[in-house]
């Protein structure tokens, strides 16, 4: 839509970063072109949706309604109540259909923008599955005989298979929509500065638990650890304890997000991929299902926003699947085969021993992928010669009859360079809990010269070390001479982008 020259609210205090999504909001709400405009914000839940708009409706004193789930002539009688009140008129009496509710709604705007917000569209639909089409048809009607309508709808939801359904490219309503806002979780950084930690080390272990999700904070009783000291007691304090909001979490996210499908065997599935397992036929051999009902399961997380498969660095055809929310990622694989014995036993006892599982196979990969996120997100192109589009773990095969990889890099760069977009600008190896020196260099060294061997072009490679635990005096020489790239936790949390 075209620029407005309404007068732009400032952000609210109360809303933390979201500059983005909140300047785009705004310019849709406040756009002063004649005919009704139509936004779309969707995201998975736990990302502060509802919370952001909310603040938007009251900075512009729109009008929002937040479906519950309830009989459709409920929603409506709520609905209308709630619309009389907002307008100041008496209550229009209980409308039998959505189409003379939605004409309500579309006629709050008339010489000014007007604001309206449906949170949780996708419950709406539920109960009534005709709702997209009397939107539709209404705003086709409007914008061809109402020209003097102003409202700005925003409908919302957190059912990604749902929107994603309502909105694609295939759906009627995508080409009457002037915004598709997604709101995700917060990067690494930005999360850091959420829960107001300044130690990079305690931050990074905050986010392996509990990432970018806003809500968790709230569900943590406002409390983040004091410092690296106190991680394990707020371990304890807020994940471990059955009176804490975050103690089930994981439980409820699969349950709302799954929409009730078979959660037994979704954790089970889970579980697995936490322990290794990455193809469908490695998950239904340890969990015991049939290839059918897994590559269901799966495909329901991966449409909830749950998992998500990565290409292997040097053999596509590789695929290993990632848990995208860290919260599963730390229940599946340091707490679930402890959470029994929670209520009977001291959470301290319970954490002793699910910490060295939650350093190895939560905190290690997680700085990775951490470390893929920076690589592609806020490493400069001085960094690596070019300007890096994707990371990921590559690993080439060992020799016939030798199990495990003959190398392997846990951050592999490709990008932009002398005009060719998939170049290799880096390998780098990762190590969380390990102070890296010039044996990793040596590794990685045989690892480029492996793909030499393989045709690869590697002029331009430019080898990598991250570690959360540091080098040895060695490779910062080495370093100072350009043989390496190293990346410690304090690059990784700095804000500039090249060192």
């Amino acid at each position: 839509m075209a620029p407005s020259d309404v007068p732009r609210p400032a952000k609210p205090p109360v809303v933390f970063d979201r500059d983005a999504e909140w300047e785009a909001l705004v310019a849709f709400a406040c756009d002063t072109r004649p005919g009704p405009g139509l936004g779309v914000v969707s995201g998975r839940l736990r990302q502060g949706k509802s919370f952001l708009l909310e603040a938007l409706t009251g900075a512009l004193d729109g009008f929002c309604f937040g479906a519950h789930q309830a009989a459709r002539a409920e929603s409506l009688h709520r609905l209308d109540d709630e619309l009389a009140l907002y307008t100041g008129e008496s209550p229009a009496g209980h409308r039998a259909g959505w189409a003379d509710t939605v004409d309500a709604l579309l006629a709050l705007g008339g010489r000014q923008p007007v604001l309206v917000v449906l949170d949780d569209f996708p419950e709406l639909v539920r109960q009534s599955p005709e709702l997209p089409s009397v939107i539709h048809n209404a705003y086709r009607r409007l914008r061809e005989t109402g020209p003097n309508v102003r409202t700005r709808l925003l409908v919302c939801g957190s059912s990604l298979p749902v929107m994603h359904r309502l909105f694609s490219a295939a759906s009627p309503l995508h080409e009457l929509a002037d915004l598709e806002l997604t709101v995700g979780p917060l990067d690494f950084r930005r999360a850091a500065g959420f829960w107001g930690i300044d130690d990079p080390g305690l931050a990074l272990l905050v986010h392996a638990v509990v990432g970018g999700s806003p809500a968790y904070r709230r569900y943590a009783g406002d409390r983040a650890p004091d410092g690296p000291g106190d991680f394990d007691a707020w371990v304890c304090a807020t994940l471990l304890d059955p009176r804490s909001p975050l103690f089930l979490e994981s439980h409820h996210l699969l349950q709302e997000e799954t929409d009730h499908w078979d959660r037994a065997l979704t954790h089970s599935v889970l579980s697995a991929i936490v322990s290794g397992c990455s193809t469908q036929g490695d998950i239904a051999e340890r969990v015991g299902a049939s290839l059918t009902d897994v590559s269901h399961c799966l495909s329901l997380l991966h449409a909830n926003g749950l998992l998500r498969s990565e290409p292997d660095a040097f053999r596509p055809n590789l695929v290993r699947l990632r848990i995208t929310e860290p919260l599963l990622a730390f229940e599946h694989a340091a707490v679930r085969h402890h959470g029994s014995a929670l209520p009977r036993q001291d959470a301290a006892a319970v954490w002793h021993r699910a910490r060295p599982v939650f350093e190895t196979a939560v905190a290690e990969p997680h700085f990775a992928e951490i470390c893929r996120t920076w690589a592609t997100e806020f490493a400069g192109p001085a960094v690596f010669g070019g300007r890096p589009t994707a990371a990921s773990h590559g690993a080439l095969p060992g020799p016939a009859g030798r199990e495990g990889p003959a190398a392997e890099a846990e951050v592999v760069v490709r990008g932009r360079a002398d005009g060719r977009p998939e170049a290799l600008l880096s390998v780098g190896a990762a190590r969380w809990n390990e102070v890296m020196d010039l044996r990793h260099l040596e590794d990685l060294r045989h690892l480029v010269a492996l793909l030499a061997g393989r045709g690869e072009d590697v002029a331009r490679v430019r080898i990598a070390c991250y570690s959360g635990a540091g080098f040895t005096p060695g490779l910062r020489a080495a370093e100072a001479d350009g043989q390496v790239v190293l990346v410690g936790l304090d690059r990784l949390y700095r804000e500039d982008q090249d060192p």
